[in-house]
């Protein structure tokens, strides 16, 4: 790419349905001239919704975004399985679906909340001997999989009738929500996939705030609609320090500061300059000292 631009921020991207997110990265990557981009969690390519695309210095926090959990929307079509788990796959197999109540869905949901086991589908980004899960299935090829410990925070049952359940979940990473749809679906005695998908928010970010691609050109690729890097970190206790530590600081050095928000021992934190910019990640140390751990700005700034 020709002409690109060093700049620094979170860009939350209301994804499209139809287009993989790497494509709607490299898109907006494209847009805003940017050196270095990345997300923070993929979607598939029949979900829309929320998608937090990092420019720069802010791709040193998409991993602690990948770890967050997440809220989706779902639309679980019953009677019908898919190869895909959803509606890219063919269908595989077909069942019956029994005259459904509310009791009998609200009982399945509650026994699908909490720490549970979950088998990742074979339609998955996952790796297997080098290769990708999605890659083998396409082969006609299965392989055993690794369970893998999820969290469903909460389920709840949003709309239905007897061939469609509407319904929205609060979860931790890794959970697959085609296979949790999956798994409603046999609760019920019967089969489903998934007809629509969306992601609502990742942490405190939510779709609301996010702006489509198309918003994105027609408004000719806004600096305004970056946040800042620390955003992503705005539940973590603050530290400020004067000149002197955060020169220190940025140097790579430990450090003594105040902690004003608390912050236990062990606990990351975000430390800022006197004139509030941000300079970097830290960890308290037993001590009180701070460790520095990621940094984001110079030390010729501090």
């Amino acid at each position: 790419m020709k002409n690109t631009f060093t700049i620094d921020g979170i860009l939350l991207l209301d994804k499209p349905s139809g287009a993989s997110s790497n494509r709607v990265l490299q898109g907006v990557k494209h847009g805003y001239r940017a050196k270095k981009a990345g997300h923070t969690g993929t979607l598939d390519p029949f979900a829309d919704g929320l998608l937090v695309c990092c420019f720069g210095k802010a791709t040193k926090v998409s991993g602690l975004l990948l770890d967050a959990d997440k809220r989706y929307r779902a639309y679980l079509t019953l009677g019908q399985a898919t190869a895909t788990g959803d509606t890219e796959g063919e269908v595989v197999a077909t069942q019956a679906v029994t005259n459904l109540n509310e009791e009998q869905i609200q009982q399945v949901l509650f026994e699908l909340t909490g720490v549970q086991q979950q088998v990742p589908p074979m339609y998955s980004a996952l790796k297997h001997e080098g290769k990708r899960l999605y890659e083998l299935a396409r082969q006609g090829i299965e392989v055993e999989r690794k369970a893998r410990t999820v969290t469903i925070h909460e389920l709840t049952l949003l709309s239905w009738s007897n061939k469609h359940i509407e319904f929205e979940v609060h979860c931790s990473k890794g959970t697959y929500v085609r296979t949790l749809g999956e798994d409603i679906a046999k609760g019920l005695g019967t089969v489903g996939h998934l007809k629509a998908l969306r992601r609502l928010s990742i942490a405190h970010f939510h779709v609301d705030t996010a702006l489509t691609p198309d918003a994105l050109e027609q408004q000719q690729w806004p600096r305004e609609a970056l946040l800042p890097s620390d955003d992503a970190l705005r539940d973590w206790s603050r530290c400020t320090m004067g000149p002197e530590h955060s020169q220190r600081f940025c140097h790579g050095q430990i450090v003594d500061a105040d902690v004003e928000d608390g912050g236990a021992p062990g606990e990351e934190l975000r430390v800022y300059a006197a004139d509030g910019r941000f300079l970097g990640c830290g960890t308290k140390l037993e001590s009180g000292l701070i460790k520095p751990k990621r940094l984001f700005a110079s030390a010729d700034k501090g």
